[in-house]
């Protein structure tokens, strides 16, 4: 490997120009391609074969009318004040009216008409919340807690009224808004006055849009209320999918700037690692935007990609570099030589770095899940195009720029640092390791434990608008919601009835008694019967929990309804199938939780044989795995506590509690696994280079620390402030997924890798390298260190 690489560097140090046209070539060719196909991302997190899904799947095929897409809008009242005051009954009316005639939007009076009803008003509005409501709990989760009370129809809010008046004349805590006598289609108003919500249904899903509806709709809406003291907030539905990436992205790469100049002390060098990690993301990021169009790509998953691409980018480049610079300066090559042998030696070190990046990205794969799939492959092949652009495009712009490289201020720096033989604080750092071997492992131990406590309370789920920050328009609406209509209506449910009997239907008095039943549960708000199919074999209820869409009572809802062997399913002969906002929060976290031990099996197994291949030991692979454990376990214990308790959350933009994104520790723990052992790759190649070489014992440890230990710690400084500086973003879902990238290498650079590795490492000494002689016999020889290639080079000089 060593030698391939070794022609690699020296070919396109040589003829720079030709490798650095054939990379300008390709990004040239994604810019193009993304140019004619555009980019389209969606908000969708479908998993397939959920019940939910499932649910959700039955009712396209046998409700085709009810597929569009759902939206709705909160009108709130100024503080004190009501909106059931003529002068804003009309204005909330006419808003209705002016979104009702815009195309693409379903006007439920229409629809009743078009099918031959003879409807009222009333009814009316009924039947427009009755076509929408299937397709409510297919809308995606994000959108969901703010599209509250879409299932629960103006009918459903006058038999919950005529419920409490018959039981002793209390008032329910809504009702439709009425207009001269008539109910306003659509439009649910709180008792008090304060809020109203109004619900309406497109023709097609949102992602099938032509570009420029919704914000029609919404600019409709705004200038309708305007100067009426009436303040509306369009649901998430209502805003066009955009990826998050904005500025604070910068301030990483700043911060990595620094870095860099600090460790290579020359901004020429300084600036080579990010030019390449650019090309690497553009090119990755650029090619997944440019195929958008033909795959469903969520909004994060670029953000991802570009999240890794950066970090990898960088590391893979510096470390490069840093090899280059150190052959100038102690061996006194020139900058050709020493290019070529930068990328024979570290240079492999790169590659096996980046195929367990890949391996653990990929091990994503067999989870199932389309958009972690899909994530998985784009953050995959960026990392695949950051290590070759690092064997390839680095050493020709290395060749650019020749023997500036090393200025003659740092030849001469360098040579006073060696005559002095400085190693500064790294060396009587891993000296007093060394040292306290013992007592710093114990330590680490104990503080990553400590740390890891909070983990055991994770709570996992989707963020809704319960948990967004105070000053976004999803926790007002969501708090408003709660205030005028009940938690419950944040996160409605969709229950679809069938009859065991494949040829059997569902009679009227058979549908009346589950509403009934159903109804009877201390944790049902409102069940409402919302239709059936022409073959009268499946049925659609709105429930409305008395409960949140996070809160466990809701959960315990949907899985007692659930039950095939429920007393409503044996005395009625139904089966009942839940979806909706937390029927989905509540499969993804049970498919993923599923999945997770054989995922964690998947990759660690792979990465330990590539480990196995790069060491040639057995115990240096086992203990990477081991103190990964540590790091990961600790990762998730500190984000629990920032998230979910809030300790110091205000530090990082959050001012509420809330769960962590279902899919986080599968993500989380994948991608630290490959990146952390990117750093044991090397942190200890350099430890057996030394070995290698002929330190033996303790000072191939001391010796191996010294020489890669400074650029070890500015490539994971580096990592650190790409991933921190997406915690910078109002999303709540990268915010988090980025904080806990950035501890997690912060933990598992300084704690794991710069004092337990060491000290374990000096624990066993030369034992560490031990392999039995018939697996030593069976293992191709990788070479990383290079020392294959140094002799063959030494071979020829002799000559």
């Amino acid at each position: 490997m060593s030698k391939l690489l070794y022609r690699i560097g020296k070919s396109a140090f040589g003829k720079p120009w030709a490798f650095i046209a054939a990379w300008i070539l390709i990004i040239g060719i994604v810019g193009a391609m993304l140019g004619i196909n555009g980019m389209s991302v969606s908000s969708e997190m479908k998993i397939e074969g959920t019940e939910s899904q499932k649910v959700l799947d039955k009712l396209e095929q046998e409700l085709p009318e009810a597929s569009g897409g759902q939206a709705s809008v909160l009108f709130t009242a100024p503080e004190g004040e009501r909106l059931d005051t003529p002068e804003r009954i009309a204005t909330i009316t006419e808003t209705v009216g002016k979104v009702y005639e815009l195309e693409y939007i379903i006007n439920p009076a229409e629809l009743a008409a078009a099918a031959g009803a003879d409807l009222s008003a009333g009814q009316a509005a009924q039947g427009g919340a009755l076509a929408g409501a299937a397709q409510g709990a297919e809308a995606d989760a994000a959108d969901a807690a703010q599209n509250a009370a879409q299932g629960a129809d103006a009918g459903a809010a006058a038999g919950a009224a005529d419920a409490a008046n018959a039981a002793g004349g209390e008032l329910p805590p809504y009702m439709p808004l009425m207009i001269n006598g008539m109910p306003v289609p659509g439009v649910l108003i709180a008792t008090d006055g304060s809020i109203a919500l109004f619900q309406f249904q497109f023709t097609v899903q949102q992602n099938s849009l032509p570009q420029g509806v919704t914000d029609t709709v919404v600019e409709a809406v705004t200038e309708s209320v305007d100067g009426s003291g009436i303040t509306a907030l369009p649901s998430d539905s209502l805003k066009a999918v955009e990826v998050p990436i904005g500025i604070n992205e910068v301030f990483g790469l700043l911060i990595a700037a620094v870095v860099l100049v600090m460790t290579l002390g020359s901004l020429v060098a300084a600036g080579l690692p990010i030019i390449t990690a650019l090309f690497g993301v553009g090119i990755g990021v650029g090619g997944a935007f440019a195929l958008s169009t033909f795959v469903t790509m969520t909004s994060f998953t670029p953000v991802l990609a570009l999240m890794i691409g950066l970090a990898v980018g960088i590391d893979y480049a510096l470390f490069i570099v840093n090899r280059q610079r150190r052959l100038i300066f102690d061996q006194g090559l020139t900058a050709r030589e020493a290019a070529g042998r930068a990328v024979g030696t570290a240079g492999s070190a790169v590659f096996f770095a980046g195929l367990t990046v890949i391996i653990a990205l990929c091990g994503l794969l067999v989870i199932g899940i389309s958009f972690l799939s899909m994530m998985a492959l784009v953050a995959s092949v960026t990392v695949l195009l950051s290590v070759l652009i690092a064997l390839t495009l680095l050493p020709a712009l290395l060749g650019l720029i020749g023997e500036r490289i090393c200025s003659d201020k740092a030849r001469e720096k360098n040579r006073s640092k060696a005559a002095a033989k400085q190693h500064g604080v790294a060396d009587a750092w891993v000296k007093g390791i060394v040292k306290f071997r013992w007592p710093v492992i114990l330590a680490v131990i104990v503080l990553l434990g400590a740390a890891a406590i909070p983990a055991a309370k994770m709570e996992l789920g989707i963020p809704s608008g319960a948990s967004a920050n105070l000053d976004t328009s999803a926790r007002q609406s969501y708090d408003a919601i709660s205030a005028g209509f009940g938690e419950g209506f944040n996160g409605p449910l969709l229950i679809v009835a069938e009859p065991k009997d494949s040829a059997g239907v569902i009679a009227p008095e058979v549908l009346g008694g589950i509403v009934q039943e159903i109804q009877k549960n201390e944790n049902v708000s409102v069940v409402q019967p919302m239709g059936m199919n022409a073959e009268g074999n499946i049925a659609i209820l709105s429930l409305i929990p008395k409960t949140g869409p996070t809160d466990t009572a809701t959960k315990d809802l949907v899985q007692e309804l659930r039950e095939v062997d429920s007393a409503i399913a044996s005395n009625f002969g139904v089966t009942l199938g839940v979806t909706g906002f937390t029927a989905i929060n509540i499969d993804m976290s049970s498919r993923l939780a599923e999945v997770f031990p054989t995922y964690i099996g998947v990759i660690v197994i792979l990465s330990l044989i590539i480990l196995l291949l790069v060491f040639r030991s057995i115990l240096v692979p086992i203990k990477a795995t081991v103190g990964f454990l540590l790091s990961v376990l600790a990762t998730f214990g500190i984000t629990t506590a920032v998230f979910q308790w809030g300790w110091a959350s205000n530090l990082f933009g959050v001012d509420t509690g809330g769960p962590l994104m279902s899919f986080i520790p599968i993500l989380v723990t994948g991608i630290l696994y490959g990146l952390a052992m990117d750093y044991q790759v090397f942190l200890v190649s350099s430890m057996r280079e030394s070995y290698v070489h002929g330190h033996r014992g303790r000072n191939s440890v001391i010796h191996g620390y010294d020489q890669a230990s400074r650029v070890v710690v500015a490539a994971a400084v580096i990592m650190v402030a790409v991933f921190a500086g997406f915690v910078l973003t109002h999303d709540i879902m990268i915010k988090q997924i980025g904080f806990a990238l950035a501890l997690g290498i912060l933990i598992d650079a300084f704690f794991v890798r710069m004092a337990l590795v060491p000290a374990v490492m000096a624990i066993f000494g030369d034992k560490a390298w031990w392999l039995p002689k018939w697996l030593d016999r069976l293992l191709p020889n990788l070479d990383v260190e290079g020392d294959k290639l140094i002799a063959e080079l030494q071979a020829k000089e002799a000559k």
